[in-house]
This record gives C-alpha cells, structure tokens and sequence, in this order.
C-alpha cells in the first residue's frame, strides 16, 4: 500500500427493471444487503441471508488484517447489535469471543443475520487507528465509502463460498468501484421482512454485485455518492476515474488529464499492454480540517482508493502522478506475482511474506523510473526523488536491518520500520535494475525480469516465499544470489556509489554546499485562513533568522507576489531561480502581536547564501565512459 481496488459500473450495463431482493432459505453464496438510504445515528444496518451449513456451531468472523495494509485494523470492533436467526425469524444462541468473531449456535438452523456497522472515519479508534484509505465512511445523503472489510464478514472454513452483494440506493446516487455490476439501477420492491419499509419507492434503486469469493469482495472497495466520474482509455483497457469533493475544489476530469499520461508511459514501460481489462481510480477529498493524520492510497488488483486532502486541485498534481503510478504499478506486483501468504490470505491469523522489497519497493521504485523513462520528469528530478529516499533511508530508519526480517515481522516486531518499503526497498529495486543491466550489456534489466517472473506464475499461482531468491538468480546471474544475500538478508548498508558509477553517476555521501534559500523554515497549511504558515523554526539558517520569521505567520506575499494555491510548487520554484545575491528578499506575512490582534508586515533581507551540508550528493558524470554511457542509456531510456 501505498497510495490501491474499485467497481466500473459502466452505463452500457444499466439494467431498469423490477427486483425483489430475496429471502433465501438455503444457498451455496452469502446474499448480503445494505440499504444506503436508512442511516441511523451514523450506522447502516447489514443483513445477510446465509449459505446452508453443515456444522453444528460456527465462528463469523470479520478481517482483523487485509492484504497491502501490514497493520491490524480489527474491523469487528466497528460491529454492534449483532443477532442471528432460524428460518422462523428465532434468535439462536451468539457469542462474541473477541473484536472479530461471533460464536454461533445451532449453526444448522441458521438463516439470517443482521448487524449494525459504524464508520471508522467518525469513531474514536485509539491508539489503533484504521487507515482511511482501508476505511469506512457513513456519511448520509452524501457519501459511502465501502472499503468491504469493514462491513462484510465470512463463516469460518467458507471464504471460497459466492457473494452477493444487494445495495439499496438513493436514485442519484453512483456506485464507482472496479467490479463489473451483475444489474445495476434495479427498481426498488424489497420483500426481507424489515418493518416500516416501503416497496416501490421511486426515489431508491438497488445495485447487485457477485464475487466468486471472498479475497475478491475484500479486494473490491466502492464509493457511492452523487457522481463525478470520467472514462479514460489506456491502450484498450477502460480505466474510471471517481472523485468525491464535498466543495468541488478536485474534479474526476482533472484528475484524469494528469493520470492519463503516466498511465499510457506504464503501458509502455510493461511491454505494450496491461494485464488487466478495467480498472478504477477512487478518490475520497476531505476537508484539511478534518484530516487524517495518514493520507495516501491503498491497491487493489483492479482498484485503487485514494485519501486526500481537499485541497486547490492544482497543488495535487504531481502527489497524484506519483500516488497514482505506485497503486497501478500494482496489477504487476502482487497482482500476477505473489507469494502463497499473499494468495492462501488468512485475514485474522495472517502469515506476511519477506518480499516487500518487491511488493512495494520495486513498485515505489517503477513508479518513478517509467516517469524519467518516458520523459514525463528530468533526469535531475528523478535524481532529487531518489536522494530523498536515500535521506529517509538512512537517517528515518534503521538502516542496517534485515529487510527480509522487517517485511516478515513487519507486524510485530518491525511496525515503526514498515515505512522503509517505499524508500530502501525502492533503493533496492534501482540498484538491482542498474546491476541486472550492467550484468547483460544493457538488455536485461528490471522491466524484463518483473515480465519472465509474471509468465511464469501469473495471477492464480503464487510462489513459494524461500524459494523466490533462487529463482531470480536462476532467472539472471550468479552475482545476484550476493547481492540479495549481503543487502536484503543481512542488512548491509546498500552500495549507492559502486552501483551508480556503472551508470556514470557521481556520489558522495556528505557535501557542503552554498546555495539560496528561504531560510529552511517548516512550512504548513492552516486550513482556515487558507494560507502557508511557517510551522516551525528549529532548523532555520543565519538567511531565515536575518529574515525574522517566527513560528506561526502566515505568509501572504513573498516579493510582492500573491501567493497561489493552484500551481504553488512551480511559483516557489520559479522565486528560487530568480534569486541573487546582493537583491532584497521580501515576505509580506500576518503576525499576531501582543494583543493577539493579527498584524501585516513586511519581513525582507539582502539575498546571500548559506553554508549546507547535503547527503546523498548525486550528479551526472559528463565524462562518462562509452560503456556508463551506454548503461545509462538502457536504465533512463526507452
């Protein structure tokens, strides 16, 4: 997970005619309903006519973990008012024995069982908070987010059992996900018994959708809500882009025009088409005044759900790019390729992998190679993402762990380490492309092992988690069997500069550097006025204390500029580059003073620079070697 799972329901499939949702005695599927038009107190209510059982008392569990997570959510907790019944409508005997799972009863009597659900992006989760892209959001008359783990369970020993899932909808309201409908629009005539229902309600509409099991409905989130939704098309495969903005600030068609290049770079940089039919983007904008502390996205095989901020669309441009590229890079990795923990999921007595390094780290690592790759970003910039991951690496985590043990016992014994994945394990991936290239003369690198490893498991075979070392090295060369052994099992430090010298790349670990700057202030946002706000001034340079700023103004102009929202990275940038030294430096900011009334001023310095040290100093080699070059070539072209 990263930034990743949804349900196309696509016009042409809109079916306008009468169903009555079923009363099921006996089945071989769950027939699951929800009626999205009856929120209590902040709950929907779900029903469940049941398969037919054979025992004589059974566990119904919900998830305490899903796959791409690697955090125990325990989604059961979001569960009240729990009751099962006969076919005579008779509560039988239940028994919850902890946060996920109820003991029931007389299990061969069993027909029916209703609960209420809470969302988890209003609910007071403690310490163990939810991830709100793997989240649920109740939010009447406006929005659903049906992440499915958080209202679906299972009979223990039936997961592989058909689902039917029956949503009961306002007729304005949008199903987007990435599952392909069985009906959608169906009028309205429910006959499963609920009191002060009434049939043929002209202003609700039901939606039906079935999975062949349930790793499928978990992997399969939707959102309802009045729609925003665009249909791109990337080399034959139809991909929807969804978006909620409760204030219209972040629409489905911007979101769609800045995806649409990167998505068409992927195709390329996957061989020319994709392993998937459909696909869908979900966005959910919250209000920054309500944020979460995590924002993000997380995969799924045909999906991704996404958690902003609500903020001037512009400024979400190339977070979206990135974002984006990461969960989609997915359908490759652990999509069609996979480890038996991943494809035998036990969703509440997990067993994780070691290949995070793969998972999500060479995922992380492609989404930013096919950008430099197809020219959508320079070769500096893609050098100034890869410096930040090599920072992060080294100074925000233990650097020296083994990151095979990190990605086995990431939820126990590693959990403040597992954030590693998106910049060592990207740093992996880059070295093993460089190495793989280097090794074959420039025409073997990660792109084509990702494709031989695709061919020879694929989506439904999955490999064996000790084994997938060797087959690599069996795959490529002996010299890879050290480097997985020495970097990924036994933590070493990775070999930056031995490995990017193969490509004619410069590297020191530490440099002084003399370069402008604002001042190294930590900037944020303060949602309310609108504005940046200096956040803090612990790390402020001899330029920021000669400026003056102070924790807490609000920056309003910088040169006598306006400061915009929309296109803010490219304003700042563009001050930067104009900097000189000896030329003044102004920031017209809001200050509170002593009587706490808010006053503007002007803060100004002559422009100088100042002394840095940097880590991770990168550059291009112009006296390369015709062998670098011609590496180089292979690693940052098509």
């Amino acid at each position: 997970m990263k930034y990743r799972f949804l349900v196309v329901l696509w016009i042409s499939l809109i079916n306008l005619h009468a169903l009555a949702l079923p009363d099921r005695d006996a089945a071989d599927k769950y027939i699951y309903t929800i009626d999205l038009t009856r929120v209590e107190n902040d709950k929907v209510q779900v029903e469940l006519s049941v398969p037919s059982m054979s025992a004589s008392e059974i566990n119904f569990y919900l998830p305490k973990i899903i796959p791409g997570t690697y955090k125990e959510a325990d989604y059961g907790r979001f569960v009240t008012n729990f009751q099962a019944f006969d076919k005579k409508g008779r509560a039988l005997e239940v028994v919850r024995q902890d946060d996920n799972t109820w003991k029931i009863s007389k299990a061969k009597k069993l027909r029916k069982i209703i609960y209420e659900v809470n969302d988890t992006y209003d609910a007071d989760m403690g310490a163990n908070q939810v991830y709100p892209m793997a989240g649920t959001n109740i939010e009447d008359k406006k929005n659903f987010v049906l992440n499915t783990s958080g209202f679906f369970g299972y009979f223990e020993g039936m997961k592989d059992n058909e689902f039917e899932l029956n949503f009961i909808r306002p007729s304005e309201f949008y199903g987007s996900t990435g599952l392909i409908p069985e009906a959608t629009g169906i009028e309205y005539e429910y006959n499963l018994k609920k009191e002060n229902i009434d049939a043929d309600d002209e202003s609700k509409l039901v939606d039906r959708f079935v999975t062949s099991d349930y790793n499928l409905l978990i992997d399969s989130p939707i959102m309802y809500n009045k729609p925003d939704t665009t249909l791109i098309d990337v080399g034959g495969t139809e991909v929807l882009v969804s978006v909620y903005s409760p204030n219209g600030l972040v629409t489905s068609k911007f979101i769609a025009e800045n995806i649409d290049d990167i998505l068409n770079a992927q195709r390329k940089y996957l061989g020319g088409t994709l392993p998937v039919d459909k696909y869908a983007f979900l966005f959910y904008c919250e209000d920054p005044s309500r944020l979460a502390p995590v924002q993000g996205a997380l995969e799924h095989s045909y999906s991704s759900f996404y958690y902003f901020p609500e903020v001037p669309q512009e400024n979400l441009r190339q977070a979206v790019k990135d974002v984006a590229a990461h969960e989609f890079f997915h359908i490759v990795t652990p999509l069609n390729i996979h480890s038996e923990e991943i494809q035998y999921f036990d969703f509440n007595n997990p067993q994780m992998s070691k290949h995070l390094w793969m998972y999500e780290g060479v995922t992380e690592y492609s989404a930013h190679h096919v950008q430099v790759k197809y020219a959508l970003i320079s070769d500096e910039q893609f050098l100034a993402k890869i410096q930040q991951k090599m920072q992060t690496a080294s100074f925000g985590f233990n650097d020296t762990l083994s990151f095979t043990d990190l990605s086995k016992y990431t939820l126990d014994k590693y959990p403040d380490q597992y954030g590693n994945v998106y910049e060592k394990g990207a740093l992996i991936g880059m070295l093993l492309d460089i190495q793989l290239l280097n090794l074959s003369d420039g025409e073997y690198g990660i792109q084509n092992l990702m494709r031989d490893l695709s061919k020879k498991y694929g989506k439904d075979k999955p490999f064996k988690d000790e084994n997938l070392f060797n087959e690599i090295v069996e795959l490529t060369y002996p010299q890879i069997e050290e480097f997985f052994d020495k970097y990924l099992v036994n933590g070493h430090v990775l070999p930056y500069q031995e490995v990017l010298r193969l490509v004619g790349i410069d590297y020191d670990f530490e440099k002084s550097i003399n370069d402008y700057s604002f001042g190294n202030i930590n900037l944020g946002f303060d949602p309310e006025a609108r504005k940046l706000i200096v956040s803090g001034t612990d790390n402020m340079n001899e330029f920021g204390k000669k400026m003056g700023y102070k924790t807490g103004d609000l920056l309003l102009k910088i040169n006598e500029r306006d400061i915009p929202l929309q296109g803010l990275e490219q304003f700042i940038d563009a001050i930067k580059a104009s900097m000189q030294e000896g030329d003044t430096f102004s920031v017209t900011v809001l200050r509170a003073g002593e009587s706490g009334e808010k006053e503007e001023m002007i803060l100004s310095s002559e422009i100088f620079k100042t002394a840095r040290k940097e880590y991770h100093v990168m550059s291009i080699n112009e006296n390369a070697t015709e062998q670098q070059l011609k590496i180089r070539q292979a690693w940052l072209r098509p």
